[in-house]
């Protein structure tokens, strides 16, 4: 059997923020049930001993929400106590935890580190642009308790990264937001564009334009690249793939592979969905409470899922810069269907940042393939 990649939702779609922009409130409110509560330890241990009868060289176990730590400290640490009791072919096994940071406390901190979590910490940049959709339950900003959670990670030496959702004010503030992430010393940087409802587009105050996008990602590269020129480097995820996939290697970002694959997004009463994006009873592929892994993989579903997203646009198949967009994810090629050329609907955005970057990348990826 292959490794087992998986995406948890223990607190399913409960949430200690209320921010405006929240693609899963709206997937879980196209369901019949929008919320399935807490996981259960019977539905965790299920997930774990079954991922490990499938896997035989690794073992990802990815937690999201929601907002994942509301499922509590201690169901964490059953998690570590299951992977060790399940892991009778001693195969690699690796943990990540996003989170917005709300509940992040010394105790967190140092479960985090002493498990060798690697942790996605959602910040939107300057308090002005964050503090705008990034709300609690009573309508307050959460700025400074997400810098004050990455100051107790910092102290905990616990690895974290900065996910920035790029709403229309983040890409209008891009080069204070980018200043500012270096005065803090956060030096491992995801940008993903904001997403507007299934199957609509735009309308909103935060929605993206590919006008913006595009000059979002110009700039954002030319801070980025001057630094990496000047021996003082960022990572910033999309670039950082754009560079590999240059230098002959493939993509870890599945949004940059041109086609989907299905891993296991797992809600918390144990239903299982091919992506975190269609988390939707149309797409629902199985249940660990009744059906393995290797079945749900094997799913009509499942298959259907992956097949639709070979669709190529017309204009993608004589693009000049097809090699690295791709056609990009398909949740911004909605509404897709099988056999449907759909067309990205970032792809002005993309044409005209390669257009301005792509000489540049190849410099970068050069240099990669001398060493």
């Amino acid at each position: 059997m292959p490794a087992i990649s998986m995406l948890i939702k223990p607190a399913s779609s409960s949430c200690n923020m209320r921010c405006a922009y929240c693609f899963y409130s709206d997937v879980a409110n196209r369901r019949e049930i929008a919320n399935y509560g807490i996981m259960s330890e019977e539905t965790l241990e299920i997930i774990v001993k079954k991922a490990f009868a499938y896997a035989d060289t690794m073992a990802a176990f990815g937690f999201q929400g929601g907002e994942p730590t509301l499922a509590g400290l201690d169901f964490f640490k059953k998690v570590i106590e299951l992977q060790k009791k399940y892991n009778t072919k001693h195969i690699r096994v690796t943990n990540a935890i996003q989170t917005n940071g709300m509940t992040m406390n010394d105790e967190w901190a140092q479960f985090l580190h002493d498990n060798d979590f690697l942790v996605g910490l959602s910040l939107d940049g300057v308090q002005a642009v964050h503090d705008k959709y990034r709300l609690d339950a009573e309508g307050n900003g959460t700025f400074a308790r997400v810098v004050n959670a990455a100051r107790i990670m910092e102290r905990h030496h616990v690895e974290f990264n900065i996910l920035s959702t790029v709403n229309r004010d983040v890409a209008e503030n891009i080069e204070r937001i980018y200043y500012f992430f270096k005065k803090q010393k956060f030096s491992y940087l995801q940008f993903i564009p904001c997403l507007d409802e299934l199957k609509t587009a735009g309308g909103h105050s935060y929605s993206l334009t590919p006008e913006l996008y595009g000059e979002f990602l110009k700039k954002l590269f030319k801070l980025w690249y001057v630094d990496l020129n000047t021996n003082h480097p960022v990572s910033v995820r999309y670039f950082d793939n754009l560079v590999m996939m240059l230098a002959g290697y493939p993509p870890e970002s599945c949004g940059m592979s041109g086609v989907c694959s299905c891993y296991f997004m797992i809600e918390a009463d144990g239903s299982v969905y091919p992506c975190d994006f269609y988390v939707t009873d149309e797409w629902r592929i199985g249940n660990v409470h009744t059906d393995e892994f290797d079945v749900m993989l094997r799913s009509e579903n499942a298959r259907r899922f992956v097949e639709t997203s070979y669709a190529v646009a017309d204009d993608c198949k004589t693009c000049p810069y097809y090699r690295l967009c791709r056609g990009g994810c398909r949740r911004n090629r909605e509404p897709i269907a099988l056999g449907e050329n759909t067309k990205n609907a970032l792809c002005p955005a993309f044409y005209t940042f390669f257009e301005y970057a792509a000489d540049d990348l190849a410099k970068v990826a050069q240099r990669i393939r001398r060493r």
